[in-house]
């Protein structure tokens, strides 16, 4: 058993959705898995496993934040031998060329954190990025399922509220499509140890026009991102 999982071995799929909210968690695994059972209740991030077109995933929440997703990435695949993960969350559009609802599929993840500077001593900027393989079989499954799908660069934030808000327009200069708060720290992790990784977001607001959805919209309403993480992961 993990510090901050407690499943028991065999009870946790080589393929992992990560969703940040571990109410989403619950929600894909009653709404997609079939024979879904929770394996974690750990300090309420709550956990599944089930089949979906046969095969055997996982649905792991992952909290909010950079340390909160690199514990639970981490774990999962050394703890639990987990290969691919798909995180499947929400972001807030940078370009007004995104609307509510939209489907981005992170190609790339900038940060303003410090944790990949630590790592290099504060002499490498690296850059995470997706698995090549994954984001690949996803923009073939979204063009199938017929859903527009956008791939582009996002940026992993710190903070949810940010004194500088003026960065975010300098961000869409340059080709930044979102923010969210997760995804470097999986990219990173995932490479470290090995593993596949993918994030899948949904735009839950939008930073230029103000437009956002409500909480229980962005738990259960995001069906597209889901549909399309789980065919991408099982292909």
């Amino acid at each position: 058993m993990s510090t901050h999982i407690g499943a028991k071995p065999g009870e946790i799929a080589e393929r992992v959705l990560m969703p940040g909210d571990p109410l989403r968690a619950k929600w894909i695994a009653e709404t997609y898995l079939e024979g879904a059972q929770c394996y974690s209740t750990v300090r309420g991030m709550l956990g599944f496993t089930g089949r979906w077109n046969g095969v055997d995933v996982s649905v792991q929440g992952s909290g909010m934040g950079m340390p909160s997703a690199s514990i639970y990435a981490h774990e999962l695949v050394n703890e639990y031998g987990v290969k691919s993960l798909i995180r499947v969350g929400s972001c807030g559009a940078l370009t007004e060329d995104l609307r509510l609802r939209d489907v981005v599929a992170a190609i790339g993840s900038s940060t303003d954190s410090n944790m990949n500077r630590m790592r290099f001593d504060g002499l490498i900027d690296y850059a995470p990025v997706a698995d090549f393989g994954l984001l690949r079989t996803s923009v073939e499954v979204a063009e199938r399922r017929g859903i527009t799908m956008r791939v582009g660069p996002i940026l992993a934030a710190d903070a949810f509220y940010t004194d500088r808000p003026d960065l975010y327009d300098t961000l869409a200069d340059y080709g930044v499509l979102a923010v969210e708060m997760e995804s470097a720290a999986l990219y990173t992790i995932a490479a470290r140890f090995k593993a596949r990784a993918l994030t899948i977001l949904t735009v839950s607001d939008h930073i230029r026009t103000g437009e956002k959805t409500t909480s229980q919209e962005r738990e259960q309403t995001f069906s597209q991102m889901v549909e399309i993480a789980l065919d991408t992961i099982i292909a």
